[in-house]
């Protein structure tokens, strides 16, 4: 039986520059430089058994990872990131041109981390520039993990290949990239390149057919015709004889409309394909799930679990399940050893300290003070909350660049916090107290006592390690230091700290007359539904 191809007028035109085309590109193959050293892929060469075997190949699109993640979950042998579908849910905007290389290739490094190892064909348009960029683009696409790349011959800014408007470049151009991309492929990119052509709506039949022979002879892996309006045509395609002859070829099952017929796999592969790919099922399916649900929310109904699903269905589909049984192989069996200048310090919660002594009375000598700080520092707990018109600062001078609040002493401060925290067993601080400041002669002559007094940048120095474990099982879930300088960022990291006044305790520890923790010993031991929170001055 004749091909279409055969019957159509011009068909010798078509295959008349054949040859010298043919001749050039197998010139262009004998000046590629070869690489040594070559990346395998695994998806690469699953995608490569798969071509040859015999079964037809299904092939939902992917947007995102998750999309590409319910793929391998349901059991296809490969998948399609498809430009279309990516640029509409990562922009919101048409597959006109306007999504980026560096946008799609982010979003192909999420989709292989969301994956094991279903070999997925990235949608590479153009190739975003001349021939040089289709070969970084190739490169790119590669190392991103993809097992194939398509190129088109579309002008920038393409478009969808079903949607009005299509024009492609000249021929010499379009064979010119996928020179370029095969080019790539030799010199080390381990990945197959998937050559379209949108010259059935831009052109003719004739001239897509053409293109395809061309795209093959210059050492396509998977040709791909878009468009294509009839079963005649898409025949015509299948059976291209030369060098497309056993070339795989791919069919676009457009959904909901497009140009192409759509026909069952058993239609297809009859026909000769060799790989379908289905653009929209699953995005076109998400759009009006979420436009049904934000119905039902509008008027006050939350989509039922037929249609949701439950919160553990949920877990499962983002990998929660997953996620947990790998976590029990790096379980930490005994807690974090401190630092190593310190003693080793359990999980468990601190007992509280004693409660701070009296404060000395009026007629009391300041040698009877000394004499009280040289046994034993008192200790005090900080203020939690502040009272309108308190001020969390001590009555040593701060740092020049920390602006003063009103005046309180720290003795007022330890008294006012012990009614604020006397009723909670569940926090206990080892902050000691600042003897009262120094006369002005004494710390300009830098007799006070405390590390601080001859340095106004003294927190800039000094870090807070912060140890979050498992109250039960002694498991360390975070451990990681915070310099003393950015207390916004602790309170980020660790929101059940943000009540605390944590400057004033480090003015109190690390102030003129402040004596630092012992190593080992926490700046706060806090107790917080089932973690332990720890923070050290180091």
């Amino acid at each position: 039986m004749r091909s279409l191809a055969a019957t159509q007028p011009g068909a010798s035109a078509r295959r008349a520059p054949m040859a010298s085309l043919l001749r050039a590109a197998a010139a262009s193959r004998t000046r590629t430089v070869s690489v040594s050293a070559t990346m395998k892929n695994s998806r690469t060469a699953e995608l490569r058994r798969l071509l040859k075997g015999n079964d037809i190949l299904l092939g939902p699109c992917c947007h995102d990872a998750l999309s590409a993640k319910l793929i391998e979950q349901a059991g296809f042998p490969y998948a399609f990131m498809s430009g279309f579908c990516t640029a509409g849910a990562r922009l919101g905007a048409p597959d006109t041109g306007l999504i980026s290389y560096a946008e799609m290739l982010d979003t192909g490094r999420n989709i292989h981390e969301a994956t094991h190892s279903m070999p997925i064909i990235g949608d590479g348009d153009t190739g975003y520039g001349n021939a040089m960029n289709v070969k970084r683009t190739v490169r790119g696409y590669a190392g991103a993990g993809f097992a194939g790349i398509l190129i088109e011959d579309q002008v920038a800014p393409k478009s969808c290949g079903h949607v009005r408007g299509k024009r492609v470049v000249g021929r010499e151009e379009a064979v010119s990239r996928i020179r370029a991309a095969v080019d790539a492929r030799n010199e080390g990119a381990d990945i197959l390149i998937v050559a379209r052509t949108d010259a059935r709506q831009a052109v003719s039949l004739e001239e897509a057919l053409w293109r395809a022979e061309a795209f093959a002879a210059a050492g396509a892996d998977v040709l791909f015709i878009d468009a294509l309006e009839s079963e005649d045509e898409m025949r015509a395609f299948t059976r291209l004889g030369g060098a497309a002859a056993s070339v795989p070829k791919m069919a676009n099952m457009l959904e909901g409309g497009g140009k192409t017929p759509v026909l069952p796999p058993s239609a297809l592969q009859a026909m000769g394909f060799k790989l379908v790919a289905y653009p929209l099922s699953l995005l076109g399916v998400s759009i009006r799930a979420m436009q049904d649900a934000l119905e039902g929310l509008r008027r006050g109904r939350v989509p039922p679990v037929e249609a949701l699903g439950t919160f553990a269905d949920i877990q499962a589909a983002v990998g929660f399940p997953d996620y947990y049984a790998e976590e029990k192989r790096y379980a930490i069996s005994s807690p974090t050893s401190s630092a190593a200048s310190g003693p080793a310090h359990s999980s468990s919660a601190a007992p509280p300290p004693p409660p701070p002594p009296p404060p000395p009375s009026s007629s009391s000598s300041s040698s009877t003070y000394s004499s009280t700080t040289t046994r034993s520092p008192p200790v005090v707990e900080p203020v939690v909350v502040d009272e309108p018109g308190s001020s969390p600062s001590a009555s040593w001078p701060l740092p020049k660049d920390t602006p003063r609040s009103s005046s309180s002493t720290a003795s007022s401060s330890g008294s006012s916090s012990s009614s604020s925290y006397g009723s909670s067993s569940s926090y206990t601080s080892s902050v000691p107290s600042a003897p009262k400041a120094a006369p002005a002669e004494q710390q300009s002559s830098g007799s006070g006592a405390g590390g601080a007094g001859s340095d106004p940048n003294y927190r800039r120095n000094m870090s807070l390690r912060v140890r979050i474990a498992d109250i039960n099982t002694g498991v360390v879930k975070l451990e990681t230091r915070v310099p003393a300088g950015f207390l916004n960022g602790l309170s980020a990291l660790v929101p059940q700290v943000s009540g605390l006044n944590i400057q004033s305790m480090l003015e109190q520890a690390m102030g003129p007359g402040g004596v630092l923790p012992q190593p080992g010993q926490p700046l706060v031991n806090l107790n917080s539904g089932r973690d332990n929170i720890q923070i050290f001055l180091e």
